[in-house]
């Protein structure tokens, strides 16, 4: 019987291959957190047919609107408890201004989420 003279190199390759594979799919991730203008949509997408919506606008004041109705955040929240009771509510369409600061429009997200409407849209500039 002789001795083994070299090492078996084959778990080490196997190892490698799979650090490689874990730095290739988590990369990209890693790269998500450079700045970029999200309200801009490239190519316009075919909205699916809707019947009914309604629209809630967001101006670059941080005013609410309810279609072209100005209404304050309570004003807002009465109104999407209406909406809520209704057994087929419309689809929310959230449009708000670039420039706002992102806690507005995440406001009235939660707002919506509070009230169990899963109906929303979330309007964007074509390019």
């Amino acid at each position: 019987m002789s001795a083994l003279t070299e090492i078996n190199v084959t778990p080490l390759i196997d190892l490698a291959f799979a650090l490689l594979i874990i730095f290739m799919v988590t990369t990209p991730l890693l790269e998500q957190t450079i700045d970029v203008t999200l309200p801009v949509e490239v190519a316009k997408s075919q909205p699916q047919a809707r019947e009914e919506f309604q629209a809630i606008t967001v101006d670059q004041k941080g005013l609410y609107y309810w279609s072209a109705d100005q209404v304050s955040l309570q004003q807002l929240g009465d109104l999407l408890d209406t909406m809520a009771m209704d057994p087929a509510p419309p689809v929310l369409s959230i449009r708000a201004d670039a420039s706002l600061p992102y806690q507005k429009v995440i406001t009235v997200i939660d707002m919506v989420k509070q009230r169990k409407l899963t109906k929303i849209s979330l309007d964007t500039k074509v390019k």
